[in-house]
């Protein structure tokens, strides 16, 4: 077995480098893969991400053959707001062989210490703004939209690596009810009385209202663990990610005196319409998208947040009293919470409130490497 390392250089090797997951998942019924064409993209400077950070990504062959791939990541924004020397591999994928795996996290880390950081950290696709570990625990059913997939083994060719756990993340799932348990509403007009209003978003204006998110999410979630303050052009940049598939009935913002404090945004699973068409838009793929996208029964809640002198009073119940209308109003069964850090003890009580259950498990590792 001959194995070589190399790094993409032209658009032929990010096309090859994005599709390798091909070969590792052919014949997993729970994979969904992104569009190549929007992930090829993502992985350019057209995402707004890389004006703050830069990355290379490697490709390792196994006797001339793509088996696995890595990304090898400086982000400076985390570096200036945490000052801790960490740097990041991410978007890792490969044959069940430590060799291999061993050659792409070595490619990683040699990148990492050229630019003088000391740990490395991951996988993070590329920040903790988008999706970030392995999956850990929850292999029994398929993962959501921007919530990781991955065979078992990548924990233990991360384990046999010498890279350890710095922190799980956890996501819960509720089946939608018919009616919202007595307390939410009970503390939702509570709310009321403070003065404390809901509305949906305009989608049209999706941009102008997710600065509202950016207004509470810098604020709120500045002192969570891997925080990364987001920009307007990083928001710009979701916002067009996020049009197609958002609904307004999903995308709450509450307001005290017409000014943001908490901001609740959930999309449909979108990853049951990609497992159909397998990351290639044609017209065929097309036609399936548009049919199977009126079948998603699934929601995940991945934007939440509450001001913190809005806390505890009733903000978190409020949005979500509102957003269950638009669950109900489109027919969704289930609703994941993710992901949430396993010390958020606040929210992890609150995915409690509404009955929903811990069903999986990511995994960010860690490395000394300097």
């Amino acid at each position: 077995m001959k194995i070589k390392i190399k790094e993409v250089s032209d658009n032929k090797g990010l096309r090859e480098f994005v599709t390798v997951p091909s070969c590792i998942y052919k014949n997993d019924q729970f994979y969904a893969s992104p569009l190549i064409k929007d992930m090829m993209e993502h992985l350019t400077d057209k995402n707004p991400f890389f004006k703050r950070a830069k990355a290379k990504f490697f490709i390792a062959y196994n006797d001339g053959i793509p088996a696995g791939r890595i990304a090898s990541i400086v982000n400076y924004a985390h570096l200036e707001f945490h000052k801790d020397n960490v740097g990041f591999f991410g978007l890792f994928e490969c044959i069940n062989d430590k060799n291999i795996a061993n050659a792409l996290f070595d490619a990683a880390k040699n990148f990492l210490i050229e630019n003088n950081l000391q740990i490395m950290r991951g996988p993070m696709n590329l920040s903790t703004n988008e999706e970030c570990g392995f999956l850990f625990e929850g292999f029994d059913s398929p993962s959501m939209i921007m919530i990781p997939y991955n065979p078992p083994y990548y924990n233990e060719l991360a384990s046999a690596y010498g890279m350890t756990k710095v922190k799980d993340l956890y996501c819960f799932i509720v089946d939608v009810p018919e009616v919202l348990p007595s307390k939410i509403d009970r503390i939702a007009r509570y709310a009321e009385k403070q003065g404390i209003t809901v509305r949906t978003v305009n989608l049209k204006n999706l941009r102008e209202e997710l600065y509202a998110f950016m207004e509470v999410y810098n604020e709120a979630w500045h002192e969570n663990w891997g925080f990364i303050p987001i920009t307007k052009e990083e928001i710009d940049y979701m916002a067009e990610k996020l049009k197609p598939v958002a609904l307004s009935e999903l995308v709450i913002v509450a307001e005290k005196d017409s000014q943001p404090v908490g901001f609740f945004g959930a999309i449909p699973d979108f990853n049951e319409v990609l497992r159909k068409i397998k990351g290639r838009l044609t017209p065929l793929s097309i036609l399936k998208a548009l049919y199977y996208k009126k079948k998603i029964h699934s929601m995940r809640l991945l934007l939440f947040g509450v001001k913190e002198a809005f806390r505890h009073k009733g903000v978190e119940s409020i949005m979500i009293r509102e957003a269950f209308k638009g669950a109900v109003k489109h027919g969704f069964k289930k609703c994941e919470f993710s992901w949430i850090l396993e010390d958020n003890y606040e929210t992890i009580n609150l995915t409690k409130v509404v009955g929903a259950k811990r069903y999986k498990t990511l995994r960010i590792y860690e490395k000394k490497i300097n």
